[in-house]
């Protein structure tokens, strides 16, 4: 054993050693966790604000695409005269010339519901912010000729109005009367805008 003393000194400072890098090991591996956590996250939002900015680009794309459409229709969007408007308010202007329409042509409204900012819309999708969106439900009465009329008016109409749907049925007592049930969206800006010019007119083609 006397021949290992010389070698003591030398086991008790490896041990001291050991003891020590393993405390210290211990001492900053949360330290070193942390970091690799705080290095995740920051690697996580940046690839969320690239995803935001690549969400926010598509969606400024499909706006502008939609707005070229209406503006290629010979269409604009109707804008409020007033900022901050109830729903009722910022479309009073387009339900007061569509129910006129229907009146001046002889057509008589036998129910009538609206639906707000339908969620398939794609403006209420990309712009709810920008736009606003009103489905107009009906069941009208009238007579061939009428309906044609009215249909005509509403294309010749300076602010786009989509036809969602239109089901015409002959009433079973009289079959010159017809009973149609149609559905239009109308648009609007949620604030005032520069008044533009429309284009020339053209057939409408705005998928939805």
């Amino acid at each position: 054993m006397e021949k290992y003393k010389k070698y003591y000194g030398i086991i008790l400072f490896a041990i001291v050693a050991f003891v020590c890098v393993l405390g210290g090991l211990k001492l900053i591996q949360p330290q070193l966790e942390e970091r690799t956590n705080s290095e995740n996250m920051l690697q996580q939002k940046k690839q969320e604000l690239t995803a935001q900015a690549a969400k926010k680009k598509k969606v400024e794309s499909t706006l502008e695409q939609l707005k070229g459409a209406i503006e290629t229709a010979g269409k604009k969007i109707y804008a409020p005269v007033d900022a901050d408007l109830g729903n009722d308010t910022l479309f009073f202007t387009l339900y007061s010339d569509l129910i006129e329409m229907i009146h001046s042509n002889s057509v008589k409204i036998k129910s009538i519901d609206y639906t707000y900012n339908p969620e398939t819309d794609k403006f209420v999708q990309n712009g709810r912010d920008i736009y606003f969106v009103c489905d107009v439900d009906m069941e009208l009465v009238s007579n061939y000729v009428n309906l044609g009329n009215l249909v005509e008016d509403i294309y010749r109409y300076p602010y786009y109005v989509k036809i969602n749907e239109i089901d015409i049925k002959p009433y079973d007592k009289d079959k010159t009367i017809l009973v149609t049930n149609m559905s239009l969206r109308l648009y609007a800006h949620t604030t005032p805008q520069e008044e533009e010019q429309p284009a020339a007119e053209t057939d409408i083609n705005l998928e939805q």
